[in-house]
């Protein structure tokens, strides 16, 4: 069975908001830098994405290439390939088609998810809030990524608030990437 890895970019209060980044325009391009190289190289353990509507929507905005009125830089150019390539499976009730290599999940969210894992194939990967909000109380995420930010933001959404019971974590793995950030990745103790 094909794990499903998450993983999502936070700061160190907790914020998950996409544009909790600094503002300082050089540590801002050495900070988005670095973590486009490890997004890219995180994704690229998969070979299927699973995003909920709103992240699809804003992914497909920043990543599809066909559509982009401006090409990505050339240091985004690797994570806007392997994201605009991929296989893309969306979770959503209120889309009533999808494209950009994707399909919709309908039904049974753990059904709809667990078929996805069984079928053949590297691993599934999922990013946002809500959706592995869902996806960690139906106890379905096989590995936790969180990359830490250096930085407070002192507002905005928080990773998992709602969730209903504990997961137990165990440390599998600790990346410093050059930013000053720190990839954590966590497999749940069942």
């Amino acid at each position: 069975m094909r794990p499903l890895l998450y993983s999502i970019n936070v700061t160190l209060d907790g914020c998950v908001h996409h544009n909790a980044v600094p503002t300082d325009e050089t540590l801002l391009r050495e900070q988005l830098q670095a973590t486009h190289r490890h997004a890219t190289e995180t994704i690229a353990r998969a070979d299927a994405l699973l995003f909920g509507r709103t992240t699809y929507e804003m992914m497909e905005g920043a990543w599809r290439l066909a559509t982009r009125t401006t090409p990505p830089a050339d240091w985004q150019m690797p994570f806007a390939r392997t994201i605009d390539a991929m296989k893309k499976y969306v979770v959503s009730s209120t889309l009533g088609r999808v494209d950009w290599n994707a399909e919709l999940v309908s039904g049974n969210l753990g059904e709809a998810v667990q078929k996805l894992k069984q079928q053949p194939g590297k691993a599934l990967f999922t990013g946002g809030v809500k959706l592995p909000l869902a996806l960690a109380e139906l106890g379905l995420i096989d590995e936790y990524e969180f990359v830490v930010q250096p930085r407070l933001a002192g507002h905005g959404p928080t990773l998992f608030a709602g969730l209903s019971k504990y997961v137990e974590l165990k440390l599998i793995d600790r990346k410093e990437l050059s930013s000053g950030a720190v990839a954590l990745r966590y497999e749940p103790r069942r």
